[in-house]
């Protein structure tokens, strides 16, 4: 007797009982972080509904893949095999391999939530490289073995109740044939295929509100469609112009009325003439996550920077200066390569980052000692290998994972004997700050002016610091890691003032961006706000720059301010020669670009798009605003450019005629 065709053949009962799991779960962590961020959330009955409707559909997605692994295994054993020991074996493992990815996946996504407000993106696929400080991050900051042997137990757990409801034993009891099992298995082929050729992650983003945009991904689909394009192509994805037209309007933009083109042809490069130079060691200090709102001169009133506040209102710094993005990389990339941020990858991790013009052949070419100081592992983010191979040597931890042959210039490791404190991103700032005063006393003996880029890494979770120095306890929260690191500034200005290269050194204080960038809106203007001080700078004191401009402008307008003439191919400028007309900001993240000019916002997005916005800057939101062509071409000129210039050799040093 012939056995009809069935949809859903009992041989797959368990994979069956497996997806309705998987999309319950994935149901819950959805509703979860809705509760989360409530308040940051369309929460309008159709805003809802979008959210649920749509992370229903991507969850159908993500189970498919799971779906045609198992049917590929059930439909390729023969019916003699089922419920045999080796079945039973393979079975098994198999089912609770799959509750362990989406468990852990799920664990995952929660601290990955807890600390971008996103779903995975390309910062989760990059986290699989640095496994030793993310996994050593985790650790210090959750109890590892009670999640561990949690997730275990729930594995087990979930084992044990489809074992009681009989799932496992139709499975292994069935009697279908291989044309029974054919249906399914082409029914989730075809499902698969559909979302792997057809469905970008961004389909998700049927919303005005960034939140409900996020939560209508699912973790696991999110992760793999990063995974497959963290670096975006300018030209394939964004509005464009012809190239010569965004040339063009740069050199307009960027051109001062003294400035000579060198190259008009194919770049930016010209030459900035200035007065009488002064040649000051200078010593560069980028702040991990250090937000302007954390600084009591922009508001705040927890009093957890009276350092820096202090410092801040007796010195120089800026008042309206904005990230150009929401990643340490991308801080790095905007001060030494003064570009605005290109799509996808930050350059400081991409393959071509080698020999560019950097704010360090600037100094090179006046005489000066370059040095990159991280108190971790510079191999993290590509640091060690971008920094060396243009130019700097490099003082870092030195604890053995670097891959040989990224640094070509001189490397010196902080020792265990200078380290008094230590989590998983490196050494606390006050040892950093220890090696960077030794290696300055040694540099000012030659008699060779210095430049040093200090990257902190305190103000980071697991927010973990020496006890006894502040009256906030250590690993209690960011606003602790946020006054330690500002105890360290201040006990190293403190000791540098003892030293007698002090007279004739420049301080610049800056963040490499915000603590956050999450937010409702396409990009959240103010998660971009930070502070800059330029410090023992001759005739600043007691001084504020009010311009609104971008992290690539401060190095340009330090050169300015210290009288230099320099070959210039840098999208910066030096603030004091902009008209008010002129000032603007880079802001954006791996996939939309953005130029604020005062309170109007241009936002490129991938799939040629792009919208104009008011920005309140009392609520920090954004309306909707009718297209202006002119700010539209300038926007799309700046970041069009920026990525051909990168991808063709012209910020290469060769660049130079």
């Amino acid at each position: 007797m012939k056995t009809s065709l069935k949809l859903f053949p009992s041989r797959y009962t368990l994979v069956n009982a497996f997806a309705v799991l998987f999309m319950v779960l994935s149901f819950l962590m959805r509703l979860a972080f809705l509760m989360m961020d409530f308040s940051q959330v369309d929460h309008s009955f159709m805003g809802l509904l979008k959210v649920f409707f749509v992370g229903l559909f991507f969850d159908l997605g993500t189970v498919s893949f799971f779906y045609v692994v198992a049917t590929v295994y059930f439909l390729l054993v023969p019916k003699r095999f089922y419920g045999t020991l080796v079945d039973r074996i393979l079975v098994y493992f198999g089912f609770s391999l799959a509750l362990l990815v989406i468990y852990f996946s799920f664990f995952a996504e929660v601290t990955f939530w807890d600390e971008f407000q996103r779903r995975f993106n390309f910062i989760a696929v990059d986290y699989l490289i640095y496994t030793y400080e993310v996994f050593k991050n985790i650790n210090e900051s959750y109890p590892l073995p009670l999640l561990i042997g949690g997730m275990l137990l729930l594995v087990v757990f979930t084992v044990w109740i489809f074992k009681r409801k009989g799932w496992f034993q139709a499975t292994f009891g069935a009697s279908e044939g291989f044309k029974q099992k054919l249906v399914p298995f082409f029914v989730a082929v075809a499902i698969m295929l559909f979302y792997g050729a057809s469905i970008e992650n961004d389909l998700a983003e049927t919303s005005g509100n960034r939140y409900n945009n996020e939560l209508s991904k699912a973790g696991i689909y999110s992760f793999f469609a990063a995974f497959r394009n963290n670096e975006l192509s300018y030209t394939d994805f964004y509005k464009t112009i012809p190239e010569k037209q965004a040339l063009a309007n740069v050199q307009h933009q960027v051109s001062g009325p003294l400035d000579s083109l060198l190259n008009p042809q194919k770049n930016i490069l010209r030459m900035i003439k200035g007065g009488v130079e002064k040649r000051p060691n200078v010593i560069l200090i980028c702040v991990e996550s250090l937000s302007a709102g954390y600084l009591g001169i922009f508001g705040n009133e927890k009093h957890i920077t009276p350092n820096l506040d202090s410092i801040a209102q007796a010195e120089t710094y800026f008042t309206n200066l904005y990230a150009t993005g929401t990643r340490t990389v991308r801080g790095m990339e905007a001060i030494t390569l003064s570009i605005p941020p290109t799509p996808g990858r930050s350059i400081v991790k991409r393959k071509h980052n080698q020999n560019l013009f950097t704010i360090g052949e600037v100094f090179k070419n006046k005489g000066y000692s370059r040095t990159f100081f991280y108190g971790g592992d510079g191999y993290f983010d590509n640091m060690d290998k971008f920094f060396s191979g243009n130019g700097f040597d490099i003082v870092d931890r030195g604890r053995g994972f670097l891959p040989s042959g990224d640094i070509v210039t001189s490397r010196k490791n902080i020792e265990n004997d200078e380290v008094t404190f230590e989590n998983a991103w490196g050494v606390c700032d006050e040892d950093i700050f220890n090696k960077v005063m030794k290696e300055a006393d040694a540099a000012s003996e030659q008699g060779k002016p210095f430049f040093d880029f200090i990257m902190t890494t305190s103000n980071h979770k697991p927010y973990t610091y020496p006890e006894g120095k502040i009256d906030i306890p250590s690993g209690t929260g960011r606003s602790g890691a946020v006054k330690y690191t500002d105890f360290a500034i201040g006990q190293f200005l403190k000791q540098a003032k003892s030293r007698p290269w002090y007279n004739n050194t420049v301080f610049v204080i800056m963040a490499d961006h915000c603590a956050s960038s999450a937010g409702r809106w396409e990009l959240d203007v103010d998660n971009y706000h930070i502070p800059a001080i330029l410090v023992n700078l001759e005739g600043g004191k007691g001084y504020q720059i009010t311009q609104q401009c971008s992290q690539i402008d401060v190095m340009p307008t330090l050169f300015s301010m210290l009288g230099w003439s320099y070959d210039n191919n840098f999208f910066g400028r030096d603030v004091f020669g902009m008209k008010p007309e002129e000032q603007r900001a880079f802001v954006g993240n791996y996939r939309k670009l953005g130029l604020l000019k005062s309170d109007e916002l241009m936002v490129l997005g991938d799939g040629k798009v792009a919208n104009q916005y008011t920005w309140n800057k009392e609520d920090n939101s954004l309306s909707s605003e009718p297209m202006d062509d002119a700010f539209l071409t300038e926007t799309i000129s700046y970041y069009q450019l920026a990525d051909y210039l990168y991808n063709h050799g012209g910020l290469d040093l060769n660049a130079n005629p």
